[in-house]
């Protein structure tokens, strides 16, 4: 059973919330103004009791966006995970002119997912899965899983296998409302990485060939068009700095501030 379902749907011309449910260890707070009053946004923040997910937890929401309205989901902090968390799922049902988005989640010791680095809890855990699923009219447009596991009777833990990368990040961004972010956030991308994965020169002296080796890249991201006509774009990222990641995403989702009201990760 979920643990969470909300629907948004236009009444009187605004973006409005029909339904809201939630249960533990979930909750939603969904405040009245976020921004201009003129925009027509709605803004969903997550919460779960405690500040985080606890052994045994498993979250799974159900999210319905009606045609032409705007929603926006979020939380108040990145979601820390204590000791051993099980699935989080969200489905989200759209309408017309999405955006959807993942938000960064870490774990303490023994977890799900990556840890305090100032502890030294780096990728300290043996499981993480999360999946996000999204429909356009009842029909799946984007299904995805992200699962890391520490294999029985491996001999390289999670950490070892993750190097310097202390970051996994996917946005997905969706509708024609968001066609001039997925252009050049996709202009942006292949910019980037042909510019840090580009080889040296052939005409550079080599004189020290022992250690003339592509540098190893802080920041590392991939664009994919999904859908019918390319409607939706994911963007994956890996990192080595949660600073780099919220960097990258202040300015590539600038534009959405005349959609939502205010800038995402302002």
């Amino acid at each position: 059973m979920e643990t969470g379902i909300v629907a948004v749907e236009k009444i009187g011309g605004r973006s409005t919330v029909t339904r809201c449910f939630s249960k533990y260890p979930l909750k939603f707070i969904i405040p009245r103004k976020v921004g201009s009053s003129t925009t027509d946004a709605v803004w969903i923040y997550s919460l779960t009791y405690g500040g985080g997910i606890v052994s045994g937890d498993s979250i799974s929401c159900g999210f319905t966006i009606g045609d032409d309205c705007t929603a926006v989901l979020t939380t108040q902090a990145s979601t820390k995970g204590i000791q051993s968390c099980r699935i989080k799922m969200l489905r989200t049902s759209l309408g017309v002119g999405k955006n959807w988005e993942q938000c960064p989640i870490g774990c303490h010791s023994r977890s799900s997912d990556i840890g305090r680095h100032a502890t030294g809890e780096k990728w300290d855990f043996a499981l993480y899965k999360s999946s996000n699923h999204v429909f356009l009219d009842d029909q799946p447009l984007f299904l995805d899983t992200q699962l890391v596991l520490l294999e029985q009777g491996s001999i390289s833990s999670v950490a070892e296998r993750m190097k310097d990368y202390q970051v996994i990040a996917m946005l997905v961004l969706l509708g024609p409302r968001l066609k001039h972010v997925q252009n050049r956030v996709q202009e942006d991308v292949k910019r980037m990485m042909s510019e840090k994965l580009r080889a040296p020169s052939a005409g550079i002296k080599r004189h020290r060939s022992s250690d003339h080796r592509l540098t190893k890249p802080t920041f590392i991201a991939s664009c994919s068009p999904f859908g019918p006509k390319g409607i939706g774009v994911v963007v994956r990222i890996a990192a080595t700095t949660t600073e780099s990641v919220y960097s990258f995403l202040r300015h590539q989702l600038a534009g959405m501030e005349m959609l939502l009201g205010v800038s995402p990760y302002c």
